[in-house]
């Protein structure tokens, strides 16, 4: 049976179209910074950004007629590419503005939009600004979501928009209409944007410096524009402020929306926020107990981890440094992550939730009388065996990239442990470093790397199925 037909190429190709040229128009905002700061690279940005207009223009305009309606493979494969695309365009931009070579420039770009946060420049601050706000503002934009940004501006509402929302991995909605949805997460994404910019002002960071570090920190991604990390500020309100966001970043959109609508009753109630701090909590309490490293610079670097941020106050040469035990547990905050429906990274929080009450209803049905049922209820929630199953697939599949990834680190002679920290940072788009992820990094590992970003950010399943898509299309 053929899975994949000449139709399903058209489609994908058709939306593709259009997310290419809106990738092309996000190619054309830092021509503004540009101008502003008179750096003469306007005519970079402005040829990528045409080039991508130009290219989606062409294939909608002549494959609009094959298209027909959109199912949720389709969804998948369009998102895989976009991001495979948004990256592209971005990297062939640093590489034109800052000569940084193309593949680092792909890596850079991918680290942005996914809110990793590794760089491959070597000293961000001989960087022009544009570059620097560039770099910002695709982390906002990958917070959300490259497609989901897109859909929410320019798509009408009706089916093709609930396979685009669900192909990047979001199932929660605000309102009945997807398309309202997303008029109301971008709105309230944008709120706390302005909160933030705000925010630093006061607390006496220069504008300039507040716009990227908010788009930075609200959306999870962590990517400095100093070469010191958050610690060139020396301020412990600034960093406050930063955890603040952070925090606001990692909780599901939707706990935002009930919040406004409790008068803020509803994150207390909420299974994921409370989880999240109370991971914050213990493990601030181990590693104080366990290290002599500095409270308030523990507790940025543990909010960072399960925020899946990778903001810090010491550079990634100070971490490698740290003691192991520390490390360790930040590792284990990375894996984990923050609310499914946030922008942060990781398996999610409600996973590892699932997960955990999945082994403890085992055991607990192995202790009990044969044939009894226990149910396991999140909030009062029944959740079924299935979405159970489904969470422990994940988990796995999630740690099996993880270590295959680790295992090329290790073929290649890098340190095991902070190679392990470096690939689960990568996977779950963290960006935390023990200095093991830089410019000098082996081209084959820069290429999984990219791949464990990609990946990580998708949450796995929409890039298997769009490779075995075209496995499938070529075998035919």
């Amino acid at each position: 049976m053929r899975y994949i037909h000449k139709n399903d190429i058209y489609t994908v190709l058709h939306y593709s179209g259009q997310i290419m040229e809106a990738v092309g128009f996000m190619c054309l905002v830092p021509v503004i910074v540009d101008l502003i700061y008179g750096e003469a690279n306007a005519h970079w940005y402005i040829l990528v950004g045409l080039f991508s207009i130009v290219i989606g223009y062409l294939i909608n305009q002549n494959i609009a007629s094959e298209t027909k309606n959109i199912r949720l493979k389709h969804g998948m494969a369009i998102s895989s590419f976009a991001w495979l695309w948004a990256a592209l365009m971005g990297g062939i931009t640093f590489e034109l503005v800052t000569n940084i070579g193309i593949l680092n420039g792909i890596f850079e770009s991918m680290s942005a939009l996914t809110g990793t946060g590794v760089t491959m420049y070597n000293d961000v601050e001989i960087l022009p600004q544009s570059v620097l706000f560039f770099r910002a503002f695709q982390q906002w934009i990958g917070g959300l979501g490259v497609v989901l940004m897109i859909i929410g501006v320019i798509t009408r509402p009706g089916a093709a928009t609930m396979k685009l929302y669900k192909s990047e991995a979001h199932e929660d909605r605000l309102k009945p209409s997807v398309k309202n949805t997303l008029r109301k997460t971008l709105k309230i994404y944008f709120i706390y944007t302005i909160i933030g910019i705000i925010l630093y002002v006061i607390a006496g960071m220069p504008l300039f410096d507040s716009i990227c570090n908010t788009f930075s920190t609200i959306s999870t991604a962590g990517m400095s524009i100093k070469n010191d990390q958050m610690g060139f500020y020396n301020s412990d309100l600034i960093y406050i402020i930063s955890m603040v966001l952070m925090i606001l970043g990692a909780t599901s959109f939707l706990t935002h929306y009930k919040m406004v609508k409790t008068k803020g009753r509803a994150i207390f109630k909420d299974v994921q926020f409370k989880t999240m701090i109370a991971i914050i909590a213990v493990s601030f309490i181990i590693i104080y107990a366990t290290s002599n490293i500095i409270p308030m610079h523990s507790l940025f670097a543990i909010v960072s981890a399960v925020t899946s941020t990778g903001a810090s106050i010491d550079t990634s040469q100070v971490m490698g440094t740290w003691p192991i035990f520390p490390c360790l547990i930040l590792a284990i905050a990375m894996i984990i992550g923050g609310s499914s429906g946030s922008t942060s990274g990781g398996v999610k929080l409600i996973r590892a939730i699932l997960f955990i009450k999945g082994i403890i209803r085992r055991v607990k049905e192995s202790l009990s009388p044969e044939g009894r049922i226990i149910p396991i209820k999140i909030s009062g929630v029944t959740i079924s065996d299935k979405e159970v199953y489904e969470s422990g697939n994940y988990i796995a599949l999630y740690l099996i990239f993880i270590i295959i990834t680790w295992s090329i680190f290790c073929l290649l002679g890098y340190d095991p442990f902070k190679s392990l920290f470096g690939v689960i940072s990568l996977q779950g788009n963290v960006g935390l470093d023990l200095g093991i992820i830089t410019n000098s990094l082996d081209p084959i590992l820069k290429v999984a790397a990219i791949g464990n970003m990609w990946v990580g950010r998708l949450e796995i399943f929409p890039i298997l199925v769009t490779l075995a898509g075209i496995y499938k299309f070529i075998k035919k």
